[in-house]
């Protein structure tokens, strides 16, 4: 054993196995004679062979203390005329996310809070509790995806006349992917006391074919205000902050009369929006609105007779595209990496 030399890890590990293995190390093998011999020869022998196993420990440790030295004063194994390796890029938020991020935190300035619902829904809060008629035309195959559908069925025992919570029936409704953020209007409403002061921010679908303009899938932002003596000045003035707060001091909006099921009046708010270079400019409408209709204050159980409320949405996607100049709505869900890293 003294003649033994240990110069690396793999002499190191045979040393190691040959004489203080456990199944075929020598000095194992010298302790497993101890009881083969004459009872008066084992205290000197088993004193001997306990000297030896700590002779090679000690010549293992030793060993093994001066090969880590030797690898700490070598240092790391590092080529230094080697180029040095790139950073990696620094990550970014997606325009879209970024955009519906900072018209969430607008409204929650104004003393929104922000909620989020489902993108399965069902017939009740995607469209019945909203007012659409049953033959309402957004109710059509064309416009929505429909991943269960069983045909609009009022229960057995409701009285007639206009939906009300009586009137649902789990067993016929057809279950959609959400066509806007509106039926959290409903959410909201039938799970809390008035006032409501919320917003939105979700993804939504629609059954269109895809162009540079529309998409079948795209973001929104849902607003709803509901107290006592909420009235369209309210209304008009807080979207009014808000494409101030949003898109600058100068931008110049406008309402128009509209028509939408769940809100009753109804508008439509644009924005001059200046193409530049010479281009002149054009006015684009950015959301929908109104004040919201009893009918849908009644199918969440709030009563139309004290309270009022406002609700307006817009299209997440739009507002990118003019911000940033983006032509094809396309490009937004492309995935393209040239794109991206322009943000």
């Amino acid at each position: 054993m003294e003649a033994e030399t240990i110069e690396n890890e793999d002499e190191l590990e045979t040393f190691r196995v040959e004489y203080l293995g456990r199944k075929r190390g020598k000095v194992g093998a010298l302790f497993d004679r101890i009881p083969e011999l004459d009872p008066e020869e084992r205290p000197a022998f088993g004193k001997a062979v306990n000297a030896l196993k700590e002779d090679a420990q000690a010549k293992l440790d030793a060993a093994r203390e001066r090969l880590q030295q030797e690898k700490r004063a070598a240092g790391p194994d590092l080529d230094l005329t080697l180029p040095g390796r790139p950073p990696m890029p620094a990550g970014s938020l997606h325009p879209l996310r970024e955009t519906l991020g900072e018209v969430s935190g607008i409204f929650e300035r104004f003393g929104f809070s922000v909620a989020e619902g489902p993108e399965i829904e069902d017939d009740w809060h995607n469209f019945g509790a909203l007012n659409f008629p049953p033959d309402h035309p957004a109710r059509d195959m064309q416009d929505t995806f429909f991943l269960k559908k069983h045909g609009y069925k009022k229960h057995e025992d409701a009285p007639t006349g206009d939906d009300s919570p009586q009137q649902r029936s789990s067993e016929n409704q057809d279950v959609v992917l959400r066509t806007h953020t509106s039926p959290m209007q409903i959410r909201v409403m039938e799970t809390d006391e008035p006032p409501f002061r919320v917003v939105v921010p979700g993804r939504v679908y629609r059954n269109e074919a895809l162009s540079y303009k529309s998409y079948c899938l795209f973001y929104q932002v849902e607003g709803l205000y509901v107290d006592e003596g909420v009235s369209m000045g309210h209304l008009k003035q807080t979207l009014s902050l808000f494409a101030r707060s949003f898109f600058g001091e100068a931008v110049e909006t406008r309402f128009r009369p509209s028509y939408f099921p769940f809100t009753e009046p109804s508008a439509e708010m644009d924005i001059w929006w200046d193409a530049g270079a010479g281009m002149g400019g054009q006015w684009m409408e950015i959301l929908g609105c109104g004040m919201v209709h009893p009918h849908v204050l009644e199918s969440a159980d709030v009563d139309p007779e004290r309270y009022t409320g406002y609700a307006f949405g817009m299209g997440i996607d739009r507002v990118t595209m003019l911000r940033h100049d983006v032509t094809d709505i396309r490009t937004l869900y492309e995935n393209d990496v040239r794109f991206l890293r322009q943000f």
